[in-house]
């Protein structure tokens, strides 16, 4: 079976298993709307909310849109869109994994990408 390898491979892969299981917690000054609706907006680490949503969410949603640094050379106000591609893919992975795990079986992931990094 082919598998997709690159440098730092390995580091990208067990970079989940790393990051610690996080409790949320709500800010309610922050909230809004229906505490029931079942909407939520989780805010700090990506790789740390997604293990934190896990015990919760695994198995269940059914749609997933992501928007990922495009990794076009260019630095931003927020943050740097300037990684390496070995670097880009390792930050990749653990977190597609962990979307993953959130889906539902009949769910489906949505990515936004330029031509940078699509192949």
């Amino acid at each position: 079976m082919p598998t997709l390898r690159w440098l730092i491979r390995d580091e990208g892969v067990r970079a989940a298993d790393r990051v610690p299981y996080r409790l949320l917690e709500e800010v309610p000054e922050l909230g809004h709307g229906d505490v029931d609706a079942g909407n939520m907006l989780v805010q700090g680490d990506n790789l740390e909310a997604l293990k934190a949503l896990l015990p919760y969410y695994a198995g269940q949603v059914r749609c997933i849109y992501i928007d990922p640094p495009y990794n076009t050379g260019s630095a931003f106000e927020h943050y740097d869109d300037n990684l390496e591609h070995s670097q880009w893919l390792a930050m990749m992975w653990p977190r597609l994994e962990l979307l993953l795990e959130l889906l539902a079986e009949d769910g489906s992931i949505w990515v936004s990408i330029d031509d940078d990094e699509a192949h």
